[in-house]
């Protein structure tokens, strides 16, 4: 039986994180599943609460001894992962743990390699923040063009991997261009990506949203050099025969 593995890279969400752990724990999953929480040097008392949660739930705790940024934390945590899938969940409400269970089955049905839970692939109720939603959209059509993958959503955090795949990559990013890399190196394989809704509730600055205009203009740089100037050979260590692409 497959399992997987999940990651949640936290950074100061002690408010809302012993509820939103045991909303992650109680979502459904039809396969084993491991929880991997990694605190990026929170500043308030995110850790502690990891800690006293973990001792109940029994789920696995990393802490960085900086911040470092969303990248480095789910790269290291990456390492860590035992489980034949991998995919990434944010600390926060905006993405629903129950969409998860579909977003898998073209990966446990043998159709794919990659999965991706697009964010504007359906005529849902959500109402998207305006700067945002065409931020996102700008950043996607520009990631189609110089990836050559046509994609809805590059930066949504739900990607699943099946693990010698993300294993496999060479990440380097830092901060949120972890999404541009992850999205560039799977372009330069022929790993099987689909793209499936999923439903989304952003969260506002106040709200404690990272995010800013200043990682959308660092988004434009990491397009051109994971896209342009990382070679397959740069971009990863042992890929797989199946994933590499055919002779021209």
């Amino acid at each position: 039986m497959a399992k997987l593995s999940v990651i949640v890279p936290v950074y100061n969400e002690e408010r809302e994180l012993p509820a939103l752990i045991e909303r992650f724990l109680a979502a459904p999953c039809p396969i084993a599943r491991e929880w991997i929480f990694i605190d990026d040097h929170s500043q308030d008392r995110s850790l502690a609460v990891l800690h006293t949660m973990s001792a109940r739930h029994g789920f696995q705790v990393l802490e960085q001894s900086r911040n470092q940024g969303k990248g480095a934390a789910v790269s290291r945590a990456i390492r860590q992962c035992t489980g034949d899938l991998i995919m990434i969940q944010d600390a926060d409400y905006e993405y629903d743990p129950g969409d998860v269970p579909a977003l898998l089955q073209p990966i446990l049905g043998g159709k794919a390699d990659v999965v991706f839970g697009s964010r504007f692939k359906h005529n849902g109720g959500q109402v998207h923040r305006t700067y945002h939603y065409f931020v996102n959209r700008f950043l996607t059509i520009a990631s189609n063009l110089l990836s050559g993958i046509y994609l809805t959503d590059m930066e949504t955090c739900y990607k699943v991997f099946r693990a010698d795949l993300l294993k496999s990559m060479n990440l380097t990013s830092q901060r949120f261009g972890i999404e541009v890399e992850l999205t560039a190196c799977v372009a330069k394989t022929r790993a099987r990506l689909f793209e499936l809704p999923i439903s989304y509730c952003p969260r506002t600055r106040l709200e404690g949203k990272k995010i800013s205009w200043k990682d959308g203009f660092a988004a434009l740089r990491h397009l051109v050099y994971y896209n342009c100037f990382r070679s397959l050979e740069d971009s990863f260590t042992g890929l797989p025969e199946s994933y590499r692409p055919r002779p021209t």
